[in-house]
């Protein structure tokens, strides 16, 4: 389906029929692609943790957000609970991801993120050292296996993501979320 410049050009003086010419050669080539070049595309956030990078994917976390100046600590819980912060006049609990998974407690900078996870069960704001952006793979870059980690996080991972030497590991954090040592917080 090829269309001569001259005859997109014949319409220059037509902008509604040449809307509709470029509307109907745009459905036409959608229509014509394969399977392979109509690839999916699979999207997650980049953040570091411990020296290390990890993917999440885009759909578990509802925003990102500056660390917080005001986290009121809860008595009597873990200490890898930061605290309660207010976010826009809702509270959300904030957990230390880095000291729940073994690394330490982490110490606030400029870089320092707050994941807040998409979920209405367990609302959950998580600490992480840096948050490095969107991340885009393809579905060839999959990988079910992932290098160890330094962190405790081997069950929380659903797989990894490989592109040019590095490996991604990718943290699920619906499992996260769900899992009953997570959900247990009191010391």
């Amino acid at each position: 389906m090829t269309v001569s410049l001259e005859q997109l050009r014949s319409l220059a003086g037509k902008p509604f029929d040449l809307l509709l010419e470029m509307d109907r050669l745009t459905r036409a080539g959608i229509a014509e692609q394969t399977e392979e070049q109509v690839e999916q595309e699979w999207v997650g956030i980049g953040f570091r943790l411990s020296g290390e990078r990890f993917l999440v994917d885009r759909r578990q976390v509802r925003e990102v957000m500056t660390y917080p100046p005001n986290i009121t600590r809860v008595p009597g819980s873990k200490g890898w609970v930061a605290g309660l912060a207010s976010v826009r006049g809702q509270l959300v609990p904030v957990y230390d991801l880095k000291a729940f998974l073994g690394g330490g407690v982490s110490v606030p900078d400029r870089a320092t993120r707050i994941l807040v996870a998409n979920s209405r069960d367990v609302p959950a704001g998580l600490i992480v050292d840096e948050v490095l952006g969107f991340r885009r793979f393809s579905a060839k870059e999959f990988a079910a296996e992932w290098a160890p980690t330094i962190l405790r996080c081997d069950r929380y991972m659903a797989g990894a993501y490989r592109r040019s030497g590095e490996v991604w590991p990718v943290m699920d954090l619906s499992a996260l979320l769900e899992h009953s040592q997570f959900q247990n917080v009191a010391a």
